[in-house]
């Protein structure tokens, strides 16, 4: 039984992409990195950005804590907000919050998350967010479900991770609790079956449907069957 859901922000409920890819134009920028190739850039949706920069642009950890730094210079003032929610989350989290729990827990800043989760409506629908520190001691996604479970009261046997990414995926089974990928973000049907998620959603509608037979997953991934 399914008594509280942990969402991710970046792609799940929101797409950030204008807002996400202008920082990270703006922080190559500065780093005197010429790069002109936006779509590249979807790779920094959803992974912690050190990581990115890192594996990315071949930073190393002092660079990539530089790259950081100018990325939230813009996104503070600008990106936060070039950004929408996905059509369909206002009716799920509308409808999912008269029966369950709702949570936020991502890899963005806990309090750049909370402002975009205020800003665009959805925050009275979710008890709290959970997100990465500002001062790097929680950034991996397993870190953050981790903190999110304990802070929130939430028991793992009654839990449910809905991401788009493997990263939401493998931070779920980390801490013991079932996943839910969804193809509505940016991450791929096979990225997030190769990381062990329990079900699969094509749509918002679909998640709600899901997580209503969670005892057997009505998708065609084959997964969540018990």
């Amino acid at each position: 039984m399914i008594k509280d859901i942990l969402f991710d922000l970046d792609g799940t409920l929101t797409e950030p992409f204008e807002g996400i890819t202008n920082s990270v134009l703006y922080a190559l920028h500065k780093c005197g990195i010429a790069e002109t190739d936006r779509e590249k850039l979807r790779a920094f949706i959803g992974p912690p950005l050190l990581a990115s920069f890192s594996e990315y642009y071949g930073m190393t950890r002092e660079e990539a804590r530089r790259a950081v730094s100018f990325y939230r210079e813009y996104y503070e003032e600008k990106g936060i907000f070039e950004n929408a929610v996905i059509p369909g989350i206002p009716a799920l989290v509308q409808a999912l919050s008269e029966r369950y729990r709702l949570f936020v827990a991502t890899s963005k800043p806990e309090l750049f998350a909370e402002r975009i989760m205020v800003r665009f409506g959805l925050r009275p629908y979710f008890v709290r967010t959970f997100g990465a520190s500002l001062d790097e001691t929680r950034t991996e996604k397993a870190e953050v479900i981790a903190y999110a479970l304990e802070e929130g009261g939430i028991a793992r046997e009654t839990a449910l991770m809905v991401g788009d990414r493997k990263h939401d995926i493998l931070g779920a089974k980390a801490n013991g609790i079932r996943s839910m990928g969804v193809l509505f973000g940016y991450g791929s049907r096979e990225e997030l079956a190769e990381a062990g998620a329990d079900c699969i959603a094509e749509t918002p509608a679909d998640v709600l449907k899901i997580i209503e037979k969670m005892g057997g997953c009505p998708c065609e991934c084959g997964r969540g069957r018990r």
